[in-house]
């Protein structure tokens, strides 16, 4: 098939790699396509569902390497999910009785499209598995090419998705000046929430960082400026059970010594417990399109602050949560490097007529490949045992 048109689209929450990812896509294009159209849809799906779109011209193409030095997404986002057909209608993105992935389709041959690239998390690639699916089977013809952008690096089976390693950078930024918090009151109890709804890789990743600038401060310890009282005391993981009774005799020490406590809290760390907690009061358990609980409405470092509060005889509780500073930054050296391969591979495999969502295979030796839709899933679990996390445990005296 010969490409003529290409569309783009960012989906789901932020990530450090969106812009830098756009403009990756229309560099490579004009390097090695450059007679194909370009359009991006605007608000992810939303502008695919309503046709709102934007021609790649030729002055964007000539300076889309700028988009590197931004964060967001200059193509804007939203949260759709093709298959509910209720929550679209109520937003108005659909008329009653649409088949939603039905409309899709229909805008995007009336567009001329032979390629959507998805550049988002795994919500949006399986969305977009969706689509390409019903594609498929209504023979419209059509290659769908994704991209994986998740700062909490859960996408399977990806070994690592674009923007995670810059959020980790980021959030150990932000928690840089929190830290410093511990001195504001006495016997401070400080929870860094990080997001990672059922992943802890960004928590642990963020810890890491954070711990490498510790330490290569010099302290003044006879003043009070000692580098205990900075450091990091309790990393919690969904993929790790929270014994209250035994971190709170472990933490309740530390804040009798140092007058303080820090905890870095992955926001997905015990929501089960907290989940059956507002069940069993008749709570209503607020959720998102996708069926996700909305963390930000439970709000675990609040909860979590309040259970430790009392264990560990804190006076003061400061929760703050690095998410939103953390996802809306600009890509890294890292990042960079690893967008700048993924984006070369997902051009070149649209133009040999390829499908599927571009990334290191974990199934398949870590191979940058475009994975097949069907095996594209969230809520990857992160391997606690790695050793780089299994040293970080150890080195802040975490069981």
């Amino acid at each position: 098939m010969t490409v003529k048109t290409v569309a783009m689209l960012t989906a789901g929450g932020l990530a450090p790699c969106l812009s830098s990812a756009v403009g990756g896509l229309i560099s490579r294009y004009t390097e090695v396509a450059p007679d194909v159209r370009i359009i991006g849809y605007l608000d992810g799906y939303a502008g695919l569902l309503t046709g709102n779109s934007v021609e790649i011209t030729d002055e964007v193409r000539e300076h889309a390497d700028r988009l590197q030095g931004f964060g967001g997404s200059p193509l804007g986002n939203s949260r759709v999910k093709l298959t509910n057909a209720e929550d679209l209608v109520r937003r108005g993105l659909v008329p009653e009785g649409g088949n939603p992935l039905q409309i899709a389709a229909e805008q995007l041959q009336a567009d001329g499209v032979d390629v959507l690239h998805t550049i988002g998390g795994d919500d949006t690639n399986t969305t977009a598995a969706d689509l390409a699916a019903y594609l498929a089977e209504h023979d419209y013809g059509l290659q769908v090419v994704g991209l994986p952008k998740t700062i909490d690096n859960d996408v399977i089976p990806i070994r690592q998705s674009l923007g995670a390693w810059t959020a980790a950078e980021q959030g150990a930024i932000f928690a840089k000046n929190i830290i410093a918090e511990h001195s504001s009151n006495p016997r401070m109890l400080i929870i860094h929430e990080i997001m990672g709804r059922n992943c802890g890789w960004l928590t642990g990743a963020t810890s890491v960082r954070y711990r490498e600038w510790l330490t290569q401060r010099e302290f003044v310890p006879a003043i009070g400026n000692d580098e205990r009282r900075w450091d990091i005391h309790a990393v919690y993981v969904p993929e790790r059970h929270i014994d209250m009774e035994a971190e709170a005799e472990r933490l309740r020490a530390v804040m009798d010594e140092l007058g303080c406590v820090n905890i870095f809290l992955s926001e997905g760390a015990g929501v089960s417990d907290i989940v059956e907690a507002m069940e069993a009061a008749g709570t209503e358990v607020p959720r998102d399109p996708f069926g996700h609980v909305q963390l930000d409405k439970v709000n675990p470092g609040a909860w979590f602050g309040k259970q430790f509060a009392e264990l560990i005889g804190a006076e003061k509780v400061m929760v703050q949560k690095s998410g939103y500073f953390s996802r809306s930054a600009a890509s890294n050296r890292e990042d960079l490097a690893l967008i700048h391969r993924c984006t070369e591979y997902a051009v070149d495999a649209a133009l040999r007529g390829e499908s599927g969502v571009v990334g290191q295979d974990e199934e398949r030796g870590d191979e940058l490949r475009a994975i097949e839709f069907d095996r594209i899933a969230g809520g990857k679990e992160f391997d606690v045992e790695v050793d780089w996390f299994q040293q970080l445990l150890k080195d802040i005296g975490q069981p």
